[in-house]
């Protein structure tokens, strides 16, 4: 059964260092994992000199690349949303979205002094908030944001649960 496990936050409030460090953890234990970053800006994956870019540049809406190890897709203007995307990872046991805060998928919120005082995030399947802040400062279940075996736990119980809510 797969899981996917949003990783919601404000900017620079630690998303990426938390999902890496769980991919690490995960990913040890044998799992095979995927991530899917959302990017509220534009973003240029294609490097410029590259065939592909050639052709994008030269108009073409999507470019694709592929070798006997991996692929590459780029399209342009066609709205996916992260929905979409998980099909490209049938075979993941796990799949973190950074981002997704207005989802209601199972998510974890980053919170981080100095960086955000209160959850961004649709509380709709918010089953943990990762913070550096003291124990008792939120209404909801919190961890240590450096207490990755703690949060691996509490995913791990979720993932048992799929389907209870």
């Amino acid at each position: 059964m797969q899981t996917v496990i949003a990783v919601s936050g404000i900017k620079n409030s630690g998303k990426t260092t938390l999902i890496s460090r769980l991919v690490a953890e995960f990913s040890g234990r044998g799992k095979k994992v995927a991530v899917i970053k959302h990017d509220g800006h534009d973003f240029e994956c294609d490097v410029p000199g590259t065939d592909t870019r050639k052709f994008a540049d030269h108009g073409a809406y999507g470019t694709a690349c592929f070798s006997g190890n991996r692929m590459f897709v780029h399209r342009i203007g066609t709205g996916e949303s992260y929905q979409d995307l998980i099909r490209f990872f049938p075979e993941a046991d796990i799949i973190f979205i950074e981002g997704a805060k207005d989802s209601a998928l199972d998510k974890i919120e980053v919170v981080r002094s100095g960086i955000s005082a209160e959850p961004a995030s649709n509380p709709e399947g918010r089953f943990l908030i990762a913070t550096d802040l003291p124990q008792g400062t939120f209404d909801e279940e919190t961890a240590d944001i450096n207490d990755i075996a703690g949060i691996v736990k509490k995913i791990e119980e979720i993932v048992d649960c799929t389907g209870c809510r």
